[in-house]
């Protein structure tokens, strides 16, 4: 790139955190800390914790995703012909040792809150921790990325629905509730369309870079299907506890209802870049369905 065209430094490092995809993080800890408040009434809420997990949160998911993007770059799926967002090293804005330092500062800095809950939580968080940032660099690098073996939407509705869900639950309250397992499962699904979408938008990059993702096993009409079968199951839920606790306001993620409808047509019959926006909408309907969730929790 040409350096009077480039990015000043601090704005390239924003660039690579890739700040919308942050909503995955929130998200989960959102629905968590509201679960553990509702089971427990603030009795013994440790507000401490869940700063901590948020913080620990955010910087696996900044770890995450610098990983990411020098690990695809090495493994060439990032190429001139990406159709997603600017990644920094196939760009050449920064280079791969830089943004692997960078990788390694932001799983400190993760391993930093997970020392302060482990102190407060008891050894779960060592294993929840360990595995955490071990998958958010299994993703796609290593001997057997995940996200270049089918295994990234596992991973995601994983370690971005129930074990965020409940483990922010966990380190709030002692305990996990039963509810907020239940409402892990519209927070993992929705973080899984996320990755949907990004899949969608580069199956053909996908295919020549050998990257062999859910979509690219069993196809785009696939992709498709398992975007909307994400929103039904982020809109079934809520219903499910509305009645189970009967209260009116665990209803109101269903104000998300005409953003799933929008968004599955956009899906349906978009391609390439125009996809990105979707991407974008997705992710922040992710964020307002935890917000809609969350204020349930406390309002009923």
């Amino acid at each position: 790139m040409d350096a009077a065209l480039a990015p000043s430094l601090p704005r390239v490092w924003l660039l690579a955190t890739r700040p919308a995809t942050l909503t995955a993080a929130l998200s989960p800890v959102l629905v968590g800390a509201a679960a553990a408040w509702r089971a427990s009434a603030g009795v013994g809420y440790r507000w401490g914790a869940v700063a901590a997990a948020l913080l620990g949160a955010m910087f696996i998911q900044v770890g995450t995703n610098l990983a990411n993007d020098v690990f695809d770059f090495e493994k060439g799926a990032d190429t001139a012909e990406r159709l997603g967002p600017t990644r920094v090293t196939q760009a050449g804005l920064l280079s791969p040792t830089q943004v692997r330092a960078g990788m390694v500062a932001s799983f400190a800095l993760a391993t930093a809150a997970g020392v302060y809950l482990t102190a407060i939580a008891g050894w779960p968080i060592v294993v929840i921790g360990v595995a955490s940032i071990a998958s958010g660099i299994a993703y796609t690098g290593g001997p057997y990325p995940l996200g270049y073996n089918g295994l990234g939407d596992v991973f995601v509705f994983v370690f971005f629905g129930l074990v965020a869900v409940a483990g922010t639950a966990f380190v709030a309250l002692g305990s996990v509730p039963a509810l907020a397992v239940a409402l892990a499962v519209p927070v993992g699904s929705l973080a899984t369309a996320v990755l949907v979408v990004n899949n969608v938008r580069d199956h053909g990059t996908d295919i020549r870079a050998g990257k062999r993702t859910v979509v690219v096993r069993f196809g785009r009409r696939f992709g498709i299907v398992e975007y909307v079968a994400c929103w039904v199951a982020a809109l079934a839920v809520p219903v499910v506890a509305a009645a189970a606790r009967r209260s009116p306001w665990m209803l109101l993620p269903l104000l998300t209802f005409p953003l799933a409808m929008v968004l599955s047509r956009k899906v349906a019959n978009l391609e390439g870049r125009p996809l990105n926006a979707v991407l974008g909408a997705t992710a922040g309907a992710l964020l307002l369905h935890s917000a809609l969730t969350a204020a349930g929790l406390l309002l009923g």
